[in-house]
């Protein structure tokens, strides 16, 4: 059964840095594109970037480029994210998603299996 388990969430100071992890089960091996997501309380789920495993290419929304990298590890698939530079706009719920799909989609509606997320607290 496809699975998706997140970690490293925690609480830190506005400046400070995290890195998420997310480790995928063997059954997403094969799929093409693996991505995170955020959301906030009363806020719908942003897209923050994805790795499309076609080619290694690590791909970025605006609003976090810069700051946070996305990253896999080859041999087992985990994929990460190092957060630099932490606001207190960036508090939220962090979650890894997996697609089918050929391509990295942006909507949260493309993704076929999700982690259970892991909470990021930036205080100021």
């Amino acid at each position: 059964q496809a699975q998706l388990v997140e970690s490293g969430g925690g609480s830190v100071q506005a400046g400070g840095s995290l890195r998420l992890s997310c480790a995928a089960s063997a059954d997403t091996y094969n799929w093409k594109c693996i991505a995170w997501f955020r959301q906030a309380p009363g806020k719908g789920r942003e897209w923050l970037g994805a790795f499309y495993r076609g080619d290694g290419t690590p791909y970025y929304a605006d609003s976090v480029k810069g700051r946070f990298t996305i990253s896999q590890d080859s041999a087992n698939k985990a994929l990460y994210l190092q957060m630099n530079n932490l606001k207190p706009e960036d508090t939220a719920m962090y979650y890894c998603a997996a697609a089918r799909s050929s391509r990295c989609p942006r909507s949260s509606s493309d993704y076929n299996v999700w982690g259970q997320g892991t909470q990021v607290t930036v205080s100021s």
